[in-house]
C-alpha cells in the first residue's frame, strides 16, 4: 500500500473524492476535540485504577506510586511513537495498518485480529462486571443487567460514531470528576484535618510504615504488570483517527496531555491516598478508593464509588464495540477478513463487525454466568498480553518508519516522537520486562500459556488465506 502525509485536513492519498467530512476508508469524520480529549483521558482511566490498585498497593506498598509513574513514562513515549504514525497517515485501522505497511503483511493481520480479541475479552469482562456492580442497588438476575448494557452499547454504537463519542465524552467525565473529587478531599483532610482520618493522615505515611519500598524492590517489580494493565485502552485514541473531524490538529493535542494525565490521576490520587490512610490498612481485591472513603468516616463513599466503576466497566465495553467493529473492517479492507465486515451503516458505521463482536460479548456473558470458573479466568488473563502487543508493533513500527523517512524514502511525520529511536527502544525493553514479570508471577503466568496457542491460530488461519489468494497483496506485501 503507497502511502504519503496527510494533507492540512487530516485527509490521505487514499481520499480522492471524499471531501472533508468523510474519511478515505468511508467513515464520517464526526468526533470533534472535545470528544477525542475525553476519549484520550478515559483510556487511561478504568477498572485497573479503581480495583486493580487495592492489590498492587498490598504488593508494593508506597513504591507503586514510582510504579506507575516510570510506567506513565512509558505510556507517553509509545503514544508519541503513535502520534508521529498517525500525522504521516491517520487511518481507522490504526497500528494494524502500521504493522502491515512497516513490519509486513503478517504482522498486520496477527495484530488487528490480536487487537480484535483484546476487545472482545474485555468487552465481556466489562459487561459482566458492570452487571454485578449492579446488584449493589438493585437485586436483579446478572444476566438481565448484562444483556440490557450490551443491547444499549450496541444501539448506540450503530447509531453514529457521534453518538459513540457523546456517551464516552460523559462516561470519562465520570471517572475524572471522581478522581479530581478524591484527590481534594484528601488534599483537605491533610491541611484542614476533619473526617475520622484527620488525626493521622500525613504524608509520613509514604516512607514510614515499612519504608517506601517496604517489600523490597522484587516487590514494584511484581506490580508492573497490574500497571501496565490499568493502562490498556490508552491506545484506543489511534482508532478515532479516521473519524477524527481534524486529526492533524486534535489528535497531538491529546497524546500530549498524557503526561499530566498519568501524574494527576494515578500518581497523584495514590499520593493523596496512601497519605491519609496508611497502606498497610489496604486490601488486596477491595478497591482502594472504597476504603479510603470507609477509613475517612465518609459512608457515601461505597456507593459513589460503585457508580464510578460501573462507569468506567461500561465505557470500556463502549469502547470495545467502537475498536473491534473498525478492526474487522481494516481486516476486511485488506483482504484479511471476510468481504461481509466491509458494509457499513448511512451512518458510516461498521454494522456486521460491530454485530458479530455484540453477539460474542453476549455469548461471553452466558459462559460467565455458566462456568464462572478458572477455564474463564484464563481467558481472561490474555487481555493483557494481547493489549500489550499492539504496544509493541505501534513502537516497531515507528521505529522503521523513522528509519525510511529519515533516509527521504517517505514523508516526515508533522509530530515526531521526541527522543526517538531510544525512547521507543526503551519502551520497548521496559515492556519486555513486563513480560518476564508475569511469567514469573503464577497468577498471570497463565497469559503468557495461552499467547502461543492464539499464535499457531492465526499461523495457520493466515496459511489458509494466503494459499486461497494467491498474489493477493495482502499477503504478498506488494
Amino acid at each position: 500500500m503507497t502511502s504519503a502525509q496527510v494533507d492540512d485536513k487530516g485527509q490521505g492519498p487514499h481520499a480522492t473524492g471524499v471531501d472533508a467530512t468523510t474519511s478515505a476508508e468511508g467513515y464520517q469524520r464526526a468526533l470533534g476535540a472535545r470528544q477525542i480529549q475525553m476519549i484520550a483521558i478515559g483510556g487511561a482511566i478504568g477498572t485497573g485504577l479503581f480495583l486493580g490498585a487495592g492489590k498492587a498497593i498490598a504488593k508494593a506498598g508506597p513504591s507503586l506510586i514510582l510504579a506507575y509513574a516510570i510506567a506513565g513514562l512509558v505510556i507517553f513515549f509509545i503514544m508519541r511513537a503513535l502520534g508521529e504514525l498517525l500525522m504521516y497517515r491517520p487511518v481507522s485501522g490504526s497500528f494494524s495498518e502500521y504493522a502491515r505497511e512497516f513490519i509486513g503483511p503478517f504482522a498486520g493481520f496477527v495484530t488487528g485480529w490480536t487487537y480484535w480479541l483484546f476487545w472482545v475479552v474485555t468487552g465481556i469482562t466489562e459487561v459482566t462486571a458492570a452487571a454485578q456492580y449492579m446488584t449493589f442497588w438493585f437485586d436483579i438476575p446478572q444476566w438481565v443487567s448484562a444483556l440490557i448494557f450490551t443491547i444499549i452499547l450496541y444501539g448506540v454504537n450503530l447509531i453514529s460514531v457521534k453518538l459513540f463519542g457523546e456517551l464516552e465524552f460523559w462516561f470519562s467525565m465520570v471517572k475524572v470528576t471522581a478522581i479530581v473529587g478524591m484527590i481534594l478531599i484528601c488534599a483537605g483532610i491533610l491541611t484542614l484535618g476533619f473526617s475520622d482520618a484527620g488525626d493521622t493522615a500525613s504524608v509520613t505515611h509514604l516512607w514510614s510504615d515499612g519504608g517506601f519500598f517496604p517489600h523490597g524492590i522484587k516487590g514494584t517489580l511484581m506490580t508492573l504488570q497490574i500497571v501496565m494493565f490499568a493502562f490498556l485502552a490508552v491506545e484506543l485514541v489511534g482508532v478515532t483517527a479516521g473519524e477524527s473531524k481534524d486529526p492533524k490538529t486534535v489528535l497531538p493535542k491529546a497524546i500530549n496531555t498524557v503526561p499530566w494525565r498519568i501524574a494527576v490521576f494515578y500518581v497523584g490520587a495514590l499520593i493523596m491516598i496512601l497519605s491519609v490512610v496508611p497502606w498497610t490498612e489496604f486490601s488486596p481485591g477491595v478497591s482502594p478508593f472504597v476504603e479510603a472513603f470507609e477509613k475517612m468516616g465518609l459512608g457515601v463513599g461505597a456507593g459513589i464509588v460503585n457508580f464510578v466503576v460501573l462507569t468506567a466497566a461500561l465505557s470500556s465495553c463502549n469502547s470495545g464495540m467502537y475498536s473491534t467493529g473498525r478492526m474487522l473492517r481494516d481486516l476486511a479492507l485488506n483482504g484479511q477478513g471476510p468481504k461481509f465486515f466491509t458494509k457499513l451503516t448511512r451512518s458510516g458505521t461498521p454494522l456486521v463487525g460491530t454485530t458479530v463482536s455484540a453477539a460474542l460479548m453476549l455469548v461471553g456473558v452466558w459462559i460467565n454466568y455458566q462456568w464462572p470458573g478458572d477455564a474463564f479466568t484464563y481467558v481472561v488473563s490474555f487481555a493483557t498480553i494481547s493489549g500489550m502487543w499492539a504496544w509493541i508493533m505501534i513502537l516497531i513500527s515507528q521505529l522503521r518508519y523513522r528509519r525510511l523517512a529519515d533516509r527521504g524514502d517517505l514523508p516526515q511525520s508533522t509530530f515526531r516522537a521526541p527522543g526517538a529511536p531510544y525512547t521507543s527502544v526503551f519502551a520497548l525493553a521496559f515492556i519486555g520486562v513486563v513480560i518476564v514479570m508475569m511469567g514469573i508471577d503464577k497468577d498471570t503466568r497463565i497469559s503468557l500459556y495461552c499467547a502461543p496457542l492464539w499464535a499457531l491460530i492465526l499461523g495457520v488461519s493466515y496459511l489458509v488465506l494466503k494459499a486461497r489468494n494467491p498474489g493477493n497483496k495482502a499477503f504478498t506485501g506488494r
